[in-house]
């Protein structure tokens, strides 16, 4: 078979002349190790470059992190003005920003957000773990905190979705967070992020994605599973892929590369290629979903 028509549901881009982006420029000690090739300007020209001859239709950007001491709109802007220019082929078509949602001013920055015509939603990652390496939030409790759940419920307001990051111990909180708000469209990132592969933590994973399946208004983005096994192979990544599609419906699922992070473990095609093996078994329709058209419906593009 080959890949069909796709769009790319979780992809970044950085300029770091221009922008600051601390994770990049200053280093962190990030738990996937050495990633010194990513930190470097990662341009619209650069992300079709990797993509060239692959059957890519559309993209979604989701925030890089920008400096959150600046801005977060400006990010937003940078990204409208590169998907207007006519070298970027429309792309990013949908914009995953960045707000604080505890941030007291919060709505003004969504109303500015959603100034912007592919501005689609908020990213506010919530990772929280013992180790502070697997930490990506402020705090291990926000998603109960009652300031951020008001600026939570003002997404609806403004028409903008959540992209919910959390590791697979987090997933039933994160679940319980989109059926308490259900008038907020949930997209779960990078497959629940099933970290540990022994036999604990996948049961863990998959108790917790059976949690997100329950929650209607949650879609689910396979990706980045690279970043859990580095040197994956189509057979390592097969049951996450499979068994997220098994539970959480064929209606409810997208594909993405996650690029430039897992340009660390792989090329651009190679990604795709592995999504295009493991469901040759399915029906072109349930394809169609899962490579495209889910992805129009969810991220309104």
């Amino acid at each position: 078979m080959t890949v069909p028509p796709f769009i790319d549901t979780h992809h970044h881009l950085w300029d770091l002349e221009n922008n600051r982006y601390p994770w990049l420029q200053e280093g962190i000690d990030h738990f996937v190790g050495d990633y010194s090739p990513i930190r470097k300007s990662f341009l619209i020209g650069d992300f079709l470059a990797g993509a060239e001859g692959m059957p890519l239709k559309k993209s979604v950007h989701v925030q890089a992190e920008w400096d959150h001491d600046g801005d977060p709109v400006g990010e937003t802007a940078w990204l409208q003005q590169v998907a207007d220019s006519p070298a970027s082929r429309g792309m990013p078509n949908a914009i995953i920003g960045f707000a604080n949602l505890a941030d007291p001013a919060v709505e003004e920055t969504l109303a500015r957000h959603a100034e912007h015509a592919n501005w689609r939603g908020i990213r506010h990652m919530l990772n929280w773990a013992v180790d502070p390496r697997f930490r990506f939030a402020e705090r291990g409790d926000l998603i109960q905190d009652p300031r951020w759940r008001a600026g939570y419920r003002l997404l609806a307001r403004f028409n903008g979705s959540f992209d919910l990051q959390v590791w697979p111990w987090q997933l039933a909180e994160g679940a319980a967070l989109a059926r308490d708000i259900p008038e907020v469209p949930v997209v779960l990132n990078h497959t629940g992020m099933p970290r540990d592969w022994d036999t604990q933590g996948v049961g863990l994973w998959r108790k917790g994605m059976k949690a997100i399946a329950g929650a209607q208004n949650v879609s689910v983005k396979i990706s980045a599973l690279g970043m859990m096994k580095q040197d994956w192979s189509v057979d390592d990544i097969r049951p996450f892929v499979l068994d997220t599609i098994e539970t959480v419906g064929v209606d409810r699922c997208m594909f993405a590369s996650n690029f430039p992070v897992d340009s660390l473990f792989s090329d651009y095609a190679t990604v795709w290629r592995a999504y295009d093996e493991i469901t040759s078994g399915f029906s072109e329709s349930e394809r169609s979903r899962l490579f495209l058209e889910n992805a129009e419906r969810y991220y309104r593009i």
